[in-house]
């Protein structure tokens, strides 16, 4: 098992002590566990809705009530054991958004095991990187994902691996794999290793859950949190929104990263809430699933927000239950504010996030309804930013490195601890990688990956904004910066993809940005047209590619 543990956190002596105490103190930190609040939601709600999953494919939802939940986490948990399963162990999940990831996100905590979510779309190098890493003892897959035959390219890899068993999910597996509903299903484990399962519950501050980060630069990182570092991140977000046991949350992205997870899951079953997803991409599905269970929240990255209006514009569902909608993962602009707010009548929120904290800035309910076009948002309870002069963090900046510390930090980097204290300054601030600008409220907007920043006459030129406002031409699917050889003053490349048939020109492009009301100076002096961008798993575009691309353009 890894070394990373409570202790990672603790580095820097009595100021960070005092820090964790207060964290406790909060109730940021907590002694009871997620599994804990399933176990308590099972017994004051038994029949209230905990999952509606939706299967694109087979036109049907799955449902499990809390009790069923409950039941299932136990039955899942037997079959672990099963399965040779010990406390501390990594089980990794390749699955898309299915119900059975709920359970067994649990029952890895009713083992003691440490669950290491993968994306389905994981490809074979990321893959092995990921498995032998961890040294995962079980991985729990489905037979094939968008044409790639995944069960058997797992059992492949485990040849060389120490991993034991390959779990099949929904289909038949290779010769030699374990069929999921054969093993984890059918069996009334829950019976016959109850008493197995005594005194293996994780605790609050061990390692919990491995989140591999989208590795633009090269192999990805495994970010470790506890139980603790999470709930931090959670509750800052529900107590953000003000959000109770009648939340009804519509999730559309992976449950396999923190925001579906975390934001998701595990603070649905924490309020005792009830949390709908689908297995693919389907605006039209995700509005019958707000109209079916009467969603108050619906949560998703700009371009999927936006998709879903249009399909209600299309074809109206009642979407009257629509309290809030929650957007991260890109820039917000004015335009998706307008829409949301005039197809849903809801209003649109701003959260800014890393795998390493979770939710860190939300944009609050206190702000008028434009402003998540604007920032954002001001750090969560149990978070603190400052932003640095990016050459210099002994000195504060309106517009630098952002930094971050506070009770939601994840313990590490699973077997990579020295990348991740190298991230750190000796006063417990981390380095996001991000630069971001004060919003004149307390809070931030993000400008761009550092490592991407471009400067004109000394100003940070706003590359995640401008490429949001691209993405918005008539022409364009999607849309990157990059300055070719990665220097401040390097050249400013628009790459585009270009939507439909349209091929869309520098002139066109300029003029878009200038309706927007963008700095002249901010203008790309060079446009490249693409079929695709190149990108990581969780969907950040490899700009290390674009630039050794057009380095010698």
């Amino acid at each position: 098992m890894t070394a990373v543990t409570t202790a990672t956190v603790s580095r820097g002596g009595a100021e960070a002590a005092d820090r964790m105490a207060e964290y406790r103190r909060r109730g940021w930190w907590r002694d009871e566990t997620f599994l804990d609040d399933l176990r308590r939601q099972a017994r004051e709600r038994p029949r209230k809705l905990a999952v509606a999953g939706r299967r694109l494919e087979e036109a049907r939802t799955d449902t499990l009530d809390y009790a069923e939940l409950s039941r299932l986490t136990d039955r899942f948990a037997g079959a672990l054991l099963e399965l040779g399963v010990q406390r501390g162990d990594v089980v990794a999940v390749q699955l898309p958004n299915r119900w059975e990831m709920v359970p067994l996100l649990f029952a890895c905590m009713a083992v003691g095991a440490v669950i290491c979510p993968i994306a389905p779309a994981c490809q074979e190098e990321e893959l092995r990187h990921r498995l032998t890493l961890t040294e995962a003892r079980v991985c729990i897959t489905v037979a094939e994902w968008e044409g790639c035959a995944l069960a058997q390219c797992v059992q492949e890899l485990g040849r060389e691996l120490p991993l034991e068993h390959v779990v099949v999910v929904g289909g038949s597996g290779p010769e030699g794999t374990v069929d999921f509903h054969d093993h984890f299903v059918q069996v009334h484990w829950e019976q016959r290793r109850a008493a197995d399962l005594e005194g293996r519950q994780l605790r609050p501050d061990e390692p919990f859950v491995v989140l591999f980060t989208s590795g633009t630069t090269g192999y990805s990182k495994g970010v470790v949190h506890s139980q603790n570092t999470v709930h931090s991140g959670v509750r800052g977000y529900v107590d953000t929104f003000l959000l109770r046991d009648d939340l009804v949350a519509a999730v559309t992205t992976p449950l396999v990263h923190y925001s579906g997870l975390g934001q998701g899951v595990l603070a649905g079953v924490m309020l005792g809430g009830t949390i709908a997803f689908q297995d693919g991409p389907d605006h039209a599905g995700l509005l019958d699933l707000v109209e079916r269970y009467g969603v108050t929240l619906l949560y998703g990255p700009p371009p999927t927000l936006s998709g879903v209006a249009r399909a209600q514009q299309v074809d109206p569902h009642d979407v009257s239950s629509l309290r809030h909608t929650v957007t991260g993962a890109a820039p917000v602009l004015q335009q998706l504010v307008d829409e949301l707010r005039e197809t849903f009548g809801a209003r649109t929120y701003s959260v800014w996030g890393m795998s390493e904290f979770g939710p860190v800035t939300i944009s609050r309910l206190d702000y008028n309804q434009d402003w998540a076009a604007h920032s954002h948002g001001r750090p969560i309870d149990s978070m603190e930013i400052r932003i640095d002069q990016c050459h210099d963090p002994s000195k504060r900046a309106a517009v630098g490195r952002l930094r971050a510390r506070g009770a939601s930090q994840a313990l590490g980097y699973f077997r990579q601890q020295e990348s991740f204290d190298a991230e750190m300054t000796s006063d417990g601030w981390f380095d996001t990688g991000d630069v971001a600008r004060e919003d004149g409220r307390g809070g931030i907007r993000i400008l761009g990956r550092a490592r991407d920043t471009i400067l004109r006459d000394g100003i940070v030129v706003p590359m995640a904004e401008l490429e949001a406002i691209i993405s918005q031409h008539p022409a364009v699917t999607e849309a990157a910066l990059v300055g070719p050889s990665g220097q401040v003053d390097d050249p400013i490349v628009a790459v585009a993809v270009p939507r439909g048939g349209a091929r869309p020109t520098l002139g066109e492009i300029r003029e878009h940005l200038r309706r927007h009301g963008q700095d002249p100076r901010f203008y790309p002096e060079r446009l490249e047209v693409v079929d695709a961008l190149p990108k990581t798993l969780t969907g950040k575009v490899r700009k290390i590619e674009l630039r050794a691309l057009y380095a010698g353009g």
